[in-house]
């Protein structure tokens, strides 16, 4: 399907909406835990580290864990078997996801993608590889702009 088309669909499913609210909902969160940036203005002073964190990285993350694991994990009759909304092959990617997430964060924060994860891949199975690819970058660029600095 093609990104326009999945946005299209995308853009009119409350539960989408709801999932593109959460980021800032998130982000709103964990600001009463943690420092955010006294300069908002820091990714123009470093303008590789902020496109890696919120363009090259999720893209290439939902390509690789929703697009052909995911995938590939839905053509096995038992990754499509479902508990509530979340499939195995969703459950399976979105595990693998948080312990890569193990080589560049602490155990806590690792875990902490997995919730996120799930979202992507239900969104991927939703309406296709685009939505997934929408949420993370929506949800990377809050969490860098504020946090990463």
């Amino acid at each position: 399907m093609s990104p326009t088309r999945a946005a299209g669909r995308a853009f009119r499913d409350p539960l989408f909406l709801a999932a593109l609210a959460a980021g800032p909902v998130a982000w709103g969160i964990l600001a009463t835990f943690l420092p955010v940036t006294t300069d908002p203005g820091w990714p123009a002073t470093r303008p590789w580290f902020f496109l890696s964190a919120v363009l090259v990285y999720p893209v290439l993350e939902e390509i690789v864990f929703r697009g052909l694991l995911q995938g590939w994990l839905l053509e096995r009759n038992w990754g499509r078997s479902r508990l509530g909304p979340v499939t195995a092959a969703n459950a399976i990617a979105a595990l693998l996801f948080a312990l890569a997430h193990l080589i560049h964060q602490p155990p806590a924060w690792a875990a902490a993608v997995i919730l996120p994860a799930l979202v992507f891949g239900y969104f991927r199975e939703r309406h296709g590889l685009w939505t997934a690819i929408m949420l993370h970058v929506l949800y990377n660029s809050g969490f860098a702009w504020l946090f990463l600095a």
